[in-house]
């Protein structure tokens, strides 16, 4: 296996960073679990303890039938919703047809009930979550150049990355207008803005797999529905409508002009529009939908260069198996890296680092790791090195 020289690398992404005009961001689930928030196993289960007996049995039934279904793999809480919102799909949400002796009326009700504890179980954690590094890497992020438009993308429910903009007084744009109930406009995220648009300095916010406070509002005259935002909610208990929370298969082909089909688009425009340095964090790698936008993004756009973060060693391992072909594709994990299309392991030697340089920032000297697949490490790191560090602090802390 290949060795790569971890300081020189390094380096070279400090170069990257310090000379790139344009940046994109995509954010995985493991960038609220730094700050807190519970990963989709953990998240699986408490939703599963916190359902009532009827439901509880009706969850497990789907759980287990899908677990037997190929491929073979740890069954998660969006399974299980897209299953549900299956069921209600070939029912009709009736209450005479079943499958898994669910009713179409009962897979409806479950689905609601889902939602809204991942809600309640969300909500808990994130009002509990120190949002110091967010805060610290959205102030980084808003500095960087004011030519081109920032994009952040996540697949996060939460709503902490809104919070933390807020709070620093930093302009976004999700791609709903309004202020009594905010509407999806499609037609704001279609095309890029230029210098003359006042908004182009906003940070462009797209959550591609539906939010806390988003929610099916059905129609006074027909039986479409639409996605409107909501503000604070005190009680999730007395929401009529349902939430917008994790996109099934039927609603990426039949919602054309929702959110879903709207974001993706905007991922595959932003990965094809020229010179871009994207980076990944918290990002598994397990949703192919996304897997194949950035895949064939890199096989077409030789401008466009993919940085990816790893927690752990196992997905640069997996990722290998799919990007070994893509050269502009490089990932680091804790003990191995994927760099030039060769998978390999990281050498670290003290003797390469001059001395006015430090390797704390990135390197665990016990462990033998590298700490960038943290989220709460990654933003420090970046901060330290934009030379602003103090500004930025300034900023997050709301002076």
């Amino acid at each position: 296996m290949a060795k790569f020289n971890v300081v020189r690398e390094i380096k070279e992404l400090k170069n990257q960073l310090s000379y790139s005009k344009r940046f994109g961001f995509f954010f995985g689930a493991g960038t609220s679990c730094a700050l807190g928030v519970p990963n989709i196993a953990t998240l699986t289960t408490k939703v599963e303890n916190a359902l009532g007996e009827a439901e509880n049995k009706q969850f497990v039934a789907i759980k287990k039938d899908l677990s037997t279904t190929p491929p073979k793999k740890d069954i998660n809480i969006e399974d299980i919703l897209n299953q549900v919102r299956q069921i209600r799909s070939i029912t009709g949400e009736s209450k005479d047809k079943s499958y898994l002796g669910i009713t179409g009326e009962a897979a409806t009700v479950l689905d609601n009930s889902i939602c809204k504890k991942i809600y309640s179980i969300i909500d808990e954690y994130e009002s509990e979550a120190d949002l110091a590094n967010t805060k610290k890497f959205l102030a980084w992020l808003n500095m960087q150049n004011k030519d081109f438009t920032k994009e952040l993308f996540t697949t996060n429910y939460d709503l902490i990355i809104e919070k933390s903009l807020e709070q620093i007084r930093v302009p976004y744009f999700d791609g709903f207008v309004g202020s009594y109930e905010p509407f999806f406009w499609q037609e704001s995220i279609e095309k890029f803005v230029d210098k003359s648009d006042l908004t182009q300095n906003w940070l462009r916010l797209w959550k591609i797999h539906g939010s806390l406070n988003w929610f099916w509002k059905e129609s006074e005259n027909s039986e479409a529905h639409s996605i409107v935002r909501g503000s604070k909610i005190s009680k999730i208990e007395n929401i009529t409508n349902e939430l917008v929370i994790y996109p099934s298969k039927e609603k990426y082909d039949s919602s054309k002009k929702q959110p879903f089909v709207a974001y993706f688009d905007r991922l595959k425009s932003t990965l094809l529009n020229g010179e871009l340095l994207f980076i990944f964090t918290g990002y598994s790698f397990s949703d192919q939908h996304i897997n194949e936008i950035i895949f064939n993004s890199l096989r077409q756009n030789t401008r466009l260069c993919v940085v990816v973060f790893f927690f752990n060693d196992q997905e640069i391992t997996d990722l290998y198996k799919e990007s070994s072909s893509y050269l502009n594709l490089t990932a680091f994990g804790p003990t191995k890296a994927i760099i030039n299309g060769a998978l390999g392991d990281w050498e670290y030697n003290e003797e390469d680092i001059q001395r006015h340089e430090s390797s704390s920032l990135y390197w665990d000297t016990v462990k033998r790791e590298l700490k960038l697949g943290d989220f709460n490490q990654l933003s420090n790191f970046l901060i330290t090195n934009s030379g602003r560090k103090e500004n930025i602090e300034v900023i997050a802390n709301g002076h």
